[in-house]
């Protein structure tokens, strides 16, 4: 049997070194900031880049360095591992997947790649999900199979309330910055399966409380199961995050349902007190990513 290694990145908002104990490898995306590169969750913390969106500090993200990406797949090789498999922030947001295939090819290592058109607790799952079944003995199209599942049935709904800070990232066009704030429209945003992993508006409305409602009633006209597992993430808004949780513990009783921190690649781009809603059917094998330490279980 194929000797395979697993890599992620930090699109996960996990770190290298709990990965690693994990038995996963994990690369972190680069963050620029005055021109300056950082890795993320290595020498930025997540704090720090909070302040910097308080204090309006420009800040980019970007696919991890190709050179780091080479000298671990190097690494990798050494070994004694014949192939990758891989599962990074998607496609629809980053090139780190076609980073990461070019890579293995350059090393002489065999590739898989799977893209989870959305980041976070999905990838994070799906990496965890990839590497339990290949021990177990599954095959790797069955591997793919079940990830694809996983992936079809999920979405992730953002909710921005500084469309300027999505103005000045180039996620949002002026003139339509502009309507937002004149109008007070709050859009919602989404990316899954159907939109390739790319951040398409989804509806727009007048209120955040609105905006929370069309949330709910649409993964439910998703048919999101009612053993869902559900994470709402936030921007330094943990009391919104909290009350806008308890509203799907009304209407999925039986889900898991947390609240975290908005990883800060993405959260770079929505700008403070941004809600993001994960929501997806987890399969036979729950999200072990989080708990009480790191998350606020509703």
């Amino acid at each position: 049997m194929m000797k395979l290694a697993f890599v992620t990145d930090s699109g996960t908002g996990f770190s290298t070194e709990y990965w690693k104990e994990k038995g996963i490898y994990s690369l972190p995306l680069q963050l620029t900031i005055d021109g300056k590169p950082y890795a993320e969750g290595e020498n930025i913390s997540y704090d720090q880049i909070i302040d910097n969106l308080h204090n309006q500090v420009m800040m980019k993200t970007s696919l991890p360095s190709l050179g780091r990406i080479e000298d671990l797949f190097e690494e990798i090789k050494k070994d004694g591992f014949d192939g990758v498999f891989c599962v990074p922030i998607c496609r629809g947001l980053s090139g780190t997947l076609d980073a990461m295939e070019s890579a293995a090819n350059q090393v002489g290592l065999a590739f898989y790649g799977f893209d989870c058109f959305t980041t976070a607790v999905l990838q994070g799952h799906c990496i965890e999900t990839a590497k339990s079944m290949y021990e177990h003995g599954h095959t790797i199209e069955e591997i793919m199979a079940e990830l694809e599942t996983i992936a079809k049935h999920a979405d992730t709904v953002v909710l921005c309330d500084d469309l300027q800070h999505m103005k000045r990232g180039g996620r949002l066009t002026p003139a339509a910055a502009m309507l937002g704030g004149l109008l007070k429209i709050k859009p919602i945003l989404h990316l899954d399966e159907s939109t390739a992993g790319k951040v398409d508006v989804l509806d727009k409305v007048r209120t955040m409380s609105r905006a929370q409602d069309r949330i709910i009633d649409h993964l439910a006209e998703v048919n999101l199961p009612e053993n869902a597992d559900i994470t709402v993430a936030h921007v330094d808004s943990e009391e919104a995050a909290v009350k806008f949780a308890q509203k799907f513990r009304a209407k999925y009783p039986k889900a898991t349902i947390r609240v975290i921190d908005l990883v800060s690649a993405v959260g770079i781009h929505t700008g403070l007190n941004a809600l993001c809603v994960e929501a997806f059917d987890p399969g036979s094998r729950a999200v072990e990513l989080y708990t009480d330490q790191n998350s606020i279980q509703i």
